[in-house]
């Protein structure tokens, strides 16, 4: 998350419009600091300099910012080198990893890449007036994940059917219950829900012909 830039331009204007540009934010939103003026040369010709400014974000409630440094502490503590990507786009802030060893920021099934992900939420709500859904995701992690677990939930329903008796799941969070749920929630033969509590509330697949 890039909070500082150096804008160039025909004018002080143009220089300012150019640091807005490659922040993608409005003026209100930044300090600006003329570090040259222009200057129009002998004849127009020798001696030409263009506007120089140095356009900083303010320090205003800002989703990606606040989970950019959050992360880059975080991830600087692991002692893991990767390139933080974010964008926030209709509520829901999207954040990217890239580097050479994102198994460790994923863990064992996500966990680790689902507790960054929560408390990365936590951090950027506190002092928001609306909610911002956090998601992270490496490596396409996200996506491999779901087509997993729909492939479980497609091999669990056909075991429920062959051998009519109820399945349950290993527990699983939230997200990933509603994963099964959601894949399941049409099927001809069986449907699903949830017993248990968190952490281990597991998912559970009947026969709809069984239901009580």
């Amino acid at each position: 998350m890039i909070d500082k830039v150096i804008g160039t331009g025909r004018t002080v204007e143009d220089a300012v419009n150019d640091g807005l540009t490659q922040l993608a934010v409005t003026k209100e939103e930044v300090e600006v600091k003329i570090i040259q003026e222009p200057t129009a040369g002998v004849l127009g010709l020798f001696g030409k300099k263009e506007a120089i400014v140095e356009v900083t974000l303010l320090d205003l409630y800002n989703p990606e910012k606040i989970a950019y440094d959050f992360l880059t502490e975080i991830v600087e503590a692991m002692d893991v080198t990767c390139d933080i990507e974010t964008q926030l786009e209709e509520g829901v802030l999207n954040i990217e990893f890239s580097g050479p060893r994102m198994g460790i920021l994923i863990g064992r099934r996500g966990q680790t890449l689902d507790s960054l992900q929560y408390l990365t939420g936590l951090v950027v709500n506190k002092g928001g007036e609306s909610y911002t859904r956090v998601m992270l995701d490496t490596e396409n992690y996200r996506e491999k994940r779901k087509k997993t677990l729909e492939n479980l939930a497609d091999k669990i329903a056909s075991k429920a059917i062959r051998y009519r008796k109820k399945m349950i799941l290993e527990p699983m969070d939230p997200y990933e219950r509603r994963i099964i749920h959601s894949h399941l929630q049409d099927h001809a033969q069986v449907y699903t829900y949830s017993e248990g509590e968190d952490p281990y509330r597991k998912v559970v697949v009947m026969l709809k012909d069984e239901r009580q």
